[in-house]
Order: C-alpha cells, then sequence, then structure tokens
C-alpha cells in the first residue's frame, strides 16, 4: 500500500499534534491552515486525493457534515473518543469528526487502523 494521506481540518487551525501521530504511523499529512480549516475539510481531501479526512470543532460534526454532502465521502461525527474514530474507519467512514482533540495518539492509532483495514 502506498503512504495514507490524512488530511486534518481544526475549526480553531491546529491539529499538528495529530499530524505528528499521523506521520509517526508512516501516513502524509496535511494541516488545512487557519481558523474555520473544518469547513475546507472536503474540498482539500479532494485536492489531495486523500485517503481519510480528521475534522476538529465543538461538536465534532460541522466539517465532516460539510464534506460528506459537498463530496459523498462517508461521515462519522460527534465523536469524543479514539476508540469511536478506530470502530469509524473499520465501518467505512472516511470523514471523521471529533470535538477538539489534538493529541498524537488520535492520528496514530487511526493511521495505524486504516493500514490494517484497507492494506
Amino acid at each position: 500500500m502506498s503512504q495514507v494521506v490524512v488530511v486534518i481540518g481544526d475549526r480553531l487551525g491546529k491539529g499538528q499534534n495529530v499530524a505528528k501521530g499521523v506521520e509517526a504511523a508512516g501516513g502524509k499529512a496535511i494541516v488545512v491552515a487557519g481558523f474555520g480549516a473544518d469547513m475546507r475539510l472536503g474540498d482539500e481531501m479532494k485536492a489531495a486525493n486523500a485517503d481519510f479526512g480528521i475534522s476538529f470543532c465543538g461538536s465534532g460534526g460541522a466539517g465532516a457534515i460539510t464534506a460528506q454532502s459537498k463530496y459523498g465521502y462517508p461521515a462519522e461525527y460527534g465523536m469524543r473518543s479514539v476508540d469511536e474514530g478506530v470502530t469509524a474507519l473499520r465501518n467505512g467512514k472516511l470523514v471523521l469528526g471529533f470535538g477538539f482533540m489534538d493529541v498524537e495518539e488520535l492520528g496514530r492509532r487511526l493511521t495505524e487502523e486504516f493500514m490494517k483495514v484497507r492494506g
């Protein structure tokens, strides 16, 4: 399998820690810059031909729902734990919406799971 490409969009312009986890697992992380980046997640995923995307905002839904409705990416949102994200990937979701969780473990475990499931 070629390198997994993961786009990260955070409402507050963050996501750097998740990106470190993606890269630690051998993936390529693209962090969308600026405030409101979650709302541009689907656009950036399409442009980069990404394997999956991670969206962060207070509710854990806005960016994921936008990517799903604009591009048809299967999404799961409103998540609050790493395990919920792992389960969503196992269930075929490609856009994962979380409340604010800029932690390395999230990026690492999701990338590892994607490689295992799609490998």
